[in-house]
């Protein structure tokens, strides 16, 4: 069976609990929806009382290849001792399919998002990833694409001429700042970059701390630049941001090499995010938990907004990247 890409309407309670059952968990608890716009997931407890999480993934988002590449990927950095969440395996599968959808049982863990202020948190983020990444450079995605222009600021850019989202008023000015935008990426971000299995979307939401940090929620996993998995976590002013940078970077640097010339790369990365956002938004607008989370987004104050903020991001690309040494 087929499903359109926004049509979980066939994806009822009785269907998740066969779902889940169908593998062998037997569930002794409702089903707790978690916080999740692009799959659908929720936590539930089963008759020995040990909680889960399952994941339904979004149709036609992934091939099973790409997310079974997900689940190694993930399993291969559990193999290495490494703290992160990966799915569980049963009978040697970690992705299921019941009646046309897709998912995955992952183990429920506890924490709470990491403190970017916390240096022991950065620092133990900051191992954690060197890790990840020591083992993630090993070898290729061969599934998972990459981190691309075409991807996160053409495709984004015709989702968005496509639609009606955009007030009339504001489409010219609009358009004309993503078009500066565009050429800034092109100009600071294309060249030959050393590429890595990455995480792909290490926000401090993906990064669970207690104690230690664990992470979290690899369904973004594709090939791109180290820096991509480093930059999410920088907050405040400058010299704010080189301390963190700092922290993380020198823990990061005791199991993995970093190459500090992709510090360029952080605004143009920064700003590929921020496009891609808005194509992710009007991709997705079928969906009605999009409209209901979203419903800011055909209001003109948010496009203004925009406007304004590519604005100001062309400016930032401009001026001299952020370093590990102070300039004087």
């Amino acid at each position: 069976m087929l499903m359109a890409a926004n049509d979980y309407s066939l994806l009822s309670p009785d269907l998740m609990l066969d779902a889940i059952e169908s593998v062998g968990l037997r569930v002794d608890s409702g089903l707790l929806e978690l916080n999740s716009y692009e799959n659908r997931v929720f936590q539930l407890q089963d008759e020995e009382k040990r909680r889960y999480v399952v994941k339904f993934y979004r149709p036609q988002r992934w091939t099973d290849e790409q997310i079974q590449e997900e689940h190694d990927f993930s399993l291969e950095l559990v193999d290495a001792e490494i703290d992160i969440v990966a799915p569980m395996v049963f009978e040697g599968e970690s992705l299921f399919h019941h009646q046309g959808y897709r998912f995955a049982i992952f183990p429920s863990v506890g924490g709470r998002p990491v403190e970017v202020d916390n240096f022991d948190a950065l620092e133990s983020v900051g191992h954690t990833l060197g890790r990840v990444h020591q083992v993630a450079a090993q070898r290729d995605f061969i599934h998972r694409p990459k981190i691309s222009i075409a991807e996160f600021v053409e495709q984004p850019k015709q989702i968005l001429q496509q639609g009606i989202f955009i007030p009339r008023h504001l489409e010219n000015s609009f358009f004309d700042a993503y078009s500066q935008l565009e050429l800034s990426v092109k100009k600071h971000y294309e060249g030959n970059h050393s590429l890595i299995r990455l995480h792909g979307d290490l926000h401090a939401g993906n990064i669970l701390w207690r104690d230690k940090s664990t992470l979290v929620d690899f369904d973004d996993c594709r090939q791109g630049p180290a820096v991509q998995d480093l930059w999410m976590m920088l907050h405040g002013e400058r010299h704010e941001q080189m301390m963190q940078l700092e922290v993380i970077l020198e823990a990061y640097e005791e199991f993995h090499q970093f190459d500090t010339k992709q510090l360029a790369l952080i605004e143009p990365l920064r700003a590929m995010r921020m496009m891609n956002y808005m194509g992710w938004i009007a991709r997705r607008w079928q969906d009605p938990a999009f409209q209901r989370h979203f419903a800011w987004f055909t209001e003109g104050r948010y496009w203004q907004q925009q406007i304004t903020t590519m604005t100001e991001q062309v400016g930032y690309m401009e001026q001299t990247p952020l370093s590990l040494v102070p300039l004087y």
